[in-house]
């Protein structure tokens, strides 16, 4: 830059004083070597292209935000370049660049929820399965494609959260469903392990049960499994306090006899813990082990059932470590 000359502020070269425009850009200069003015029709004409640019960027920023659920990054301007777009200089050339990182944006929306949606087809499939009503749900996510194929990204993405939210509500009540009765069928085996009153055999009651889980019965599933454990409750709390009394008179006679019960002993504490927390099912699985491993589970337990009625919770008892807390 030769002395005198002033620094165009469009491309930033090299103006000689005096000159009427920038010899590289051509940018208009007045003659103490500033930029001139743009005239009223210049501004009113370059007006439109940085309302635009405005508008584009705000609709880049909403994608970017609402697709971060499918896990994907928009592109996006670096925040000195949105500034100096939004500025009005060379509105023309950023609205090129906003407009492909626009384009670049689009694509990988849609790529995405082409992901989500033979994932969603998957997720449907096995609602399906268990006879839950997926229609709406597969209408709406082939909306979303096709909105998304279309140009009509924010409608999409609308599209995709609210039947991402219905799907994984929908699952998590199958999962609850589930849930609820794998553990009422290991408290009944664990009942009829220990000899207690179950409400039913437990692979009867395991085909029944998934028969009305397959049928997509979730609020009459779910009636009867409480119903169940209900009745096996009501059980555990008549048959599991002489139990404990049974297994600890068990251990205090094999203790008598020079024998080791420490931890048989250390097992029937943690039983009688959870059952004086009223944790009933904890406790009649903690008991297992111990009818498994001294055959407790045949004519002790059955003759402990049949007085159980009346029979008190345990107390403590002098050394035998077997009694729940007071």
């Amino acid at each position: 830059m030769a002395v005198g000359d002033v620094k165009c502020p469009r491309c930033g070269g090299a103006v000689p004083p005096g000159a009427a425009a920038c010899p590289v850009c051509d940018l208009p200069m007045d003659r103490g070597g500033g930029a001139r003015a743009p005239t009223t029709a210049a501004a009113a004409a370059a007006a439109p292209s940085r309302e635009e640019i405005e508008r584009r960027l705000a609709k880049i920023a909403h994608w970017s935000q609402a697709a971060r659920p499918l896990g994907i990054a928009v592109p996006r301007l670096p925040e000195w370049a949105e500034e100096f777009a939004r500025s009005g200089v060379e509105a023309d050339g950023w609205l090129e660049v906003v407009r492909g990182i626009e384009r670049i944006a689009q694509q990988r929306i849609v790529a995405a929820l082409d992901g989500w949606a033979k994932d969603g087809r998957a997720r449907l499939e096995r609602l399906e399965a268990y006879s839950v009503d997926s229609r709406l749900e597969r209408e709406s996510m082939e909306d979303a494609l096709h909105a998304a194929r279309t140009g009509e990204i924010a409608r999409a993405l609308v599209a995709y959260q609210q039947v991402d939210r219905v799907v994984a509500l929908k699952e998590r009540h199958l999962a609850r469903a589930r849930e609820d009765l794998e553990r009422l069928l290991a408290l009944v085996s664990d009942m009829q392990a220990l000899g207690l009153g179950a409400p039913d055999d437990s692979e009867a009651l395991g085909r029944e049960l998934e028969r009305g889980l397959r049928r997509g019965a979730l609020a009459a599933l779910k009636q009867r499994t409480r119903d169940l454990e209900g009745e096996a409750r009501t059980e555990l709390e008549r048959g599991l306090p002489r139990l404990i009394g049974h297994f600890g008179d068990q251990l205090l006679k094999r203790r008598s006899e020079g024998l080791p019960i420490e931890t048989e002993t250390a097992i029937l504490a943690r039983a009688a813990r959870e059952f004086a927390e009223g944790r009933l099912g904890e406790a009649a699985r903690r008991l297992r082990p111990l009818a498994a491993a001294r055959g407790a589970a045949g004519a002790g337990p059955a003759a402990v059932t049949a007085s159980s009625r009346t029979a008190p919770r345990p107390r403590p008892r002098n050394g035998g470590g077997a009694s729940p807390p007071s």
